[in-house]
Parts: C-alpha cells; sequence; structure tokens
C-alpha cells in the first residue's frame, strides 16, 4: 500500500479519496515537523510566561473573557470535546470520515494551530490501524467550524466515544485502542480546540463530491453523445469555429470532447446530407449547458485545491523566533465556511441544469413524432409500454434534484450569546453536494439506457467510444424482448456512473477524452 505524505501544503482531493477508501497509508511529512514544533513552542512559551491568550487558556465563544488556570488547562480541553460531541442524525459513511480525518492532519501539518505532535501522531495511527470514528452527520453550521462532528473525532482519540465496526455497528473506542495497542490521547494546552474548530467535515464532503462530479461530467458527455446517434442529431454545433468564436472555457472544451467522440462515427456519416436543418435545443445547445457546467466544476477544484491546503482553526498561530510575543497569536476567521458553502450551492445548482437537459433528451428520444422511432420504443406499442417509465423516473430524480438546488448558504443563525453572530451552513451545503451527485447519475443513467436502446433500431454502428460504452451498459442491461422491471438495472447502471471503472476501461479502450 502507497503511503501519502501530509505537510499542509500539496494534499489534492484525489489523495483524499485514496485514504478515504482505505487504498493509502498516511504520514506527516518530515518538511513539516519543524513548523508542527515552532507553533507548539509558542504555546509553550505563553503558558510559562502566564500570559492570556484566546484558545489557551480562557474559555472559548462567549465565554472568552474567563480565564482559566493553568492546572486546569487539560480538563479544559477534555471538557470542551465532551460538550461540544452533541452531534445527531445518521453517522457518516467510513469513507467521509477517513476523508474528514486526512484534512484535518494536513490543515494541523501546516504548522499554524499549535497543537502537541502527539495529536498528529493519534490521528495518524488511526487512519492507518483503521480506526474510525462513529460521528453523527448533523450539527456543524459552517463556522467555528464543523465543532460537533470534529468533537465525535476528538472523542475517539481520547479513548470515549464509539468507533465504526467491520460489520456496519459500532462499539466503545476503547476496544479498539486495546487491540491496536494504542493508548488514549492526552489533550494539552489549545489540543482539543484546533482538532475540532475547522472546516474539515465539509472540506471532506466537498472533495468526496469533486470526485464523482468530475467522472459524472464526462459521463454526461458520452451519454449526450450516444443520444445524438440515436437520434441522428447533428455533429455540428460542436464544430470548433463555432466554440472559438464564442471562446468559454467550458463549451470549448466540451465541443471538443463531443468531436473527439463522435470522430468517425459511421452513424454521424449516414446522415450528413440529411434535411434536417437544426436539432433541438437539448441536442444543439449541449456544448453550451454542459460547458457552463463544467466550469462550476474548475471553480470548485480551484477552491477545493485552496481549503484542502489551509489552516482553519482559530486562533492561529505564526512563530516569529526572533521577536516573540503576543502578535505570535491571532484570533481570526479562517473557520468560516462561506466560501466552500457558496462553491456546493453553486454546483449543485449546475447539476440541476444537467439533469433538466438529459431529460429532455429523453423526451426527444422517446416521442415518436420527433424521434421517428416505435413510441417509447417498446417493440409492440399499445400492448407494450417499453421504456415509457423510465422518463417518469428521470423526473422524479430531477425533481429530488431540483430539492438539492436550494440553496443552503442563504440560511443563518445567531448563537453563543451572539458572539458567533452569521454562519455559512457550510457543511449542510457540501453534505447536499454530495447527494445530489446521487440524483444527477440517476438521470443520467435513465438517459444512457433509453439511447442505448434507441441505438437498437439502427443498423449502423455508432462511435466507437459509443460502442464501448453501450458494451458495458449492455452488461447489465439486455435489449428489451418485452415489457420488463428495469429498476436494478437503472440502479445498478447508476452506481456504475458514481465509479470510474467504467471510464477507465473505455478509455484504455480507444482513447482518453480531454480534461
Amino acid at each position: 500500500m502507497t503511503e501519502i505524505a501530509l505537510d499542509g501544503y500539496t494534499l489534492t482531493s484525489a489523495e483524499v479519496l485514496r485514504i478515504a477508501s482505505g487504498e493509502a497509508k498516511v504520514s506527516l511529512s518530515t518538511n513539516a515537523i519543524p513548523r508542527v514544533h515552532a507553533a507548539r513552542s509558542v504555546v509553550e512559551r505563553i503558558l510559562s510566561n502566564d500570559e492570556t491568550v484566546y484558545g489557551i487558556n480562557t474559555g472559548f465563544g462567549a465565554l472568552v473573557h474567563q480565564r482559566i488556570s493553568s492546572d486546569d488547562l487539560s480538563q479544559l480541553q477534555t471538557n470542551l470535546v465532551r460538550s461540544h460531541a452533541t452531534a445527531i442524525g445518521d453517522l457518516m459513511s467510513k469513507e467521509s470520515v477517513r476523508a474528514m480525518m486526512a484534512v484535518r492532519i494536513n490543515s494541523l501539518a501546516k504548522g499554524n494551530s499549535g497543537v502537541h505532535p502527539d495529536v498528529l501522531n493519534q490521528l495518524i495511527d488511526f487512519l492507518n490501524y483503521d480506526i474510525v470514528p462513529a460521528i453523527p452527520r448533523i450539527g456543524s453550521l459552517g463556522a467555528s467550524g464543523d465543532l460537533a462532528p470534529l468533537s465525535h473525532m476528538a472523542l475517539s482519540l481520547i479513548g470515549e466515544g464509539q468507533v465504526l465496526t467491520d460489520d456496519g455497528g459500532v462499539e466503545p473506542t476503547v476496544n479498539q485502542l486495546s487491540k491496536n495497542g494504542l493508548i488514549p490521547l492526552e489533550l494539552r494546552a489549545k489540543d482539543g480546540l484546533s482538532l475540532i474548530n475547522g472546516t474539515s467535515q465539509m472540506c471532506s464532503y466537498l472533495a468526496l463530491a469533486e470526485q464523482k462530479i468530475a467522472d459524472l461530467l464526462v459521463y454526461a458527455d458520452l451519454a449526450l453523445c450516444t443520444s445524438i446517434e440515436a437520434r441522428k442529431a447533428s455533429v455540428q454545433p460542436s464544430d470548433q469555429r463555432v466554440h472559438d468564436a464564442r471562446p468559454h472555457p467550458g463549451q470549448i472544451l466540451v465541443s471538443q470532447r463531443i468531436r473527439q467522440i463522435l470522430h468517425e462515427s459511421p452513424i454521424m456519416d449516414s446522415h450528413s446530407d440529411c434535411d434536417q436543418v437544426q436539432d433541438a435545443y437539448s441536442f444543439r445547445c449541449a456544448p453550451q449547458v454542459h460547458g457552463a457546467i463544467h466550469e462550476r466544476l474548475t471553480s470548485l477544484q480551484k477552491t477545493l485545491a485552496i481549503e484542502l491546503n489551509s489552516a482553519t482553526d482559530n486562533p492561529l498561530i505564526f512563530p516569529d523566533l526572533s521577536n516573540p510575543g503576543l502578535h505570535e497569536v491571532v484570533s481570526q476567521g479562517n473557520f468560516h465556511g462561506e466560501v466552500l458553502a457558496l462553491t456546493a450551492d453553486s454546483m449543485v445548482s449546475a447539476l440541476f441544469e444537467l439533469g433538466s437537459i438529459s431529460e429532455r433528451r429523453i423526451d426527444q428520444i422517446l416521442d415518436p413524432a420527433r424521434s421517428k422511432l416505435p413510441a417509447f420504443l417498446a417493440k409492440d406499442s399499445g400492448l407494450e409500454s417499453g421504456l415509457m417509465i423510465v422518463q417518469y423516473v428521470a423526473g422524479a430524480s430531477l425533481s429530488e434534484l431540483h430539492g438539492h438546488a436550494a440553496p443552503r448558504a442563504v440560511f443563518s443563525t445567531s448563537t453563543s450569546a451572539g458572539q458567533e453572530d452569521h454562519v455559512s451552513m457550510g457543511a449542510t451545503a457540501c453534505w447536499n453536494l454530495l447527494q445530489a451527485t446521487k440524483r444527477i447519475a440517476e438521470v443520467l443513467a435513465c438517459e444512457l439506457v433509453i439511447a442505448c436502446e434507441a441505438l437498437e433500431f439502427n443498423d449502423v454502428e455508432p462511435s466507437k467510444h459509443v460502442v464501448a460504452l453501450k458494451q458495458r451498459v449492455r452488461s447489465i442491461v439486455p435489449p428489451l424482448e418485452g415489457d420488463r422491471s428495469t429498476s436494478s438495472e437503472l440502479i445498478a447502471v447508476a452506481s456504475e456512473m458514481l465509479d470510474s471503472k467504467w471510464l477507465a476501461r473505455i478509455e484504455a479502450e480507444v482513447g482518453r477524452l480531454p480534461r
């Protein structure tokens, strides 16, 4: 198993996914160790000089003015973790928790948090021994960090709370600590606050969503091209000259992808001289729509790349060895998740548009008046309904996706006696985006199944990329021989589209598509 060294500066969402799925172990980069020790030395100096600094020897939130004696600092941090571990709802998935832990390690490794190295070592051991805290999902307001969920993580680090078991249940943390020869973490000054005060839950959801969306947008273009072939629409709207005349990066990329997918398509060649002047917008304007959605993904990726390698707790420490003093500790708001919340909300809206145009292409194929194909692709229309209800399913999933598209960041609530008077709801927004990926996969699966069935009525072979994709679909969904339930088939195709395996195999066989 490969090892990913976390240094606070170079973590990628692809690496987060590998750690989350258990495909990589983690370590602390040797470059990060001096920074961690330097920041910790500032905390130790403050304690030895009996200085008063928020987060180190004061209360928290509205209790900021309460000075805590040096004898109680360890208990202060333990109390903080215990009192804030109040999350509710379904448990986070194992993948999401592992991603959250990796993001938290990387943030602390940046060297601006002042945690004791034991904190990082315990987190790393948990990941490498696959000890996964049981964390209820709901509780973060997306400001002051993801306090409640991260507190459940911290609770396990100190040997309390529960962890997930291999059979999907939970058990006391101490059981797995003992099994793996570990001892509970002792929290020192500032350790607890640094563990729970950050954007790690929302960032982990965003990272997991980004990896799925990046593949889904390629699948969406493949499904589009399958529909173009099935409907005998034109590839001319993807002419390079068209998009050079309006050079938005997204539509240039998507048009290039369409041209490559449909390159040397026998079906496209067979009707190059047909009398149909223009296709419906859902085909003709696909580069503009899919391209705009791709630009939302590009924006998300830029934001995520920054956030994955950011220090997001409070206060932050900036060691100044030549001039030590209180200026080394800064109370600020890097824990506020507004940028992640707005990014996630924007991406969900874009995914709804992707589902909307996909559903319209479904309608174009199933309507015999426009497609010149049998009604609903039934072998015996009237006696049989064919794939009529698959469009209904796409519409139902699209309706749920419309609900996901309602922005989460537009709601705030004042907490902590008015001290924390504006929050982002970033954790809610990023989790909502992750759920939305399931709905868009379902809509695209419906389009793909219908387009593949429509191709059965064409004696001419489609392009190589479409043939390769159709072969994968046919491994799950055989051609219609009469009416049957397609429920399990649609679910399976949607599941495959949330995975990268089909895409990797198709590109290995017939060529990688532009990214």
